[in-house]
């Protein structure tokens, strides 16, 4: 079955020239014009992945974001005229996947897909049937589930592989290139920021759970997962 692809964009010829170049390498792919007929095809058309534009009639591309975040965690591309370091971390804040800014080549994209297709699928390193426990918190790689208090947890799928890679290594301090490495994979496109914002949100679903470990910041360094 075809890797399916929704590409969400005011402007017609964009659509038009991505769908075709990408139907050549293979995907399926279907076009929307604006922020409210986009979210309601994803419900019904169920994409693998979402090419998404920021200014857009009736919904932006960041509402858009965030009500396709409330239901999927299926990864997202955001693809944008704006190129401020504002316009990137609030994506990646909203849970986008990537960020590309137009005018877009098309072999650029057609690799950023592959390289956030293959990451999103795949699991990061370490024994995938140990479930980690400590104080109040219990991750599975296995089950992709993660629980607070014995109660489960949405999280997107990266933050759970993060978080998981980090716990498999407690006490240890890893650079943001090193984790980009370990749980993106060495031929991810993006930046270090994008470690940054992960952790920001992991820390918002951490917070106060327990004084027996932390996720931590070593300043100039990294990040680690430390017990008490």
């Amino acid at each position: 079955m075809s890797t399916k692809i929704l590409v969400i964009d005011d402007d017609v010829n964009i659509c038009e020239a991505v769908r075709l170049y990408l139907e050549n390498d293979g995907y399926e792919v279907k076009t929307v014009n604006d922020g409210a007929d986009g979210v309601a095809y994803f419900k019904l058309y169920d994409p693998d992945l979402v090419l998404l534009d920021i200014m857009l009639p009736r919904k932006d591309g960041w509402q858009v974001c965030r009500e396709i975040r409330e239901v999927s965690s299926k990864p997202i591309i955001m693809v944008t005229a704006k190129g401020e370091v504002f316009d990137k971390v609030l994506g990646l804040e909203l849970g986008a996947d990537d960020f590309m800014v137009k005018p877009i080549d098309l072999k650029e994209l057609s690799a950023r897909i592959k390289v956030v297709l293959r990451r999103c699928n795949s699991p990061a390193e370490g024994d995938e049937g140990e479930t980690i426990k400590f104080e109040n918190i219990e991750i599975s790689l296995q089950r992709y589930e993660l629980k607070i208090r014995g109660k489960a947890i949405d999280i997107p799928p990266k933050e759970l592989e993060l978080l998981y890679f980090l716990m498999s290594n407690t006490n240890r301090v890893f650079t943001r290139d090193q984790l980009l490495d370990k749980v993106w994979g060495f031929d991810y496109l993006g930046d270090s920021r994008t470690v940054d914002v992960h952790v920001k949100r992991l820390r918002e679903k951490l917070e106060g759970v327990s004084d027996k470990w932390v996720l931590k910041t070593v300043w100039g360094v990294g990040y680690k997962f430390e017990i008490l």
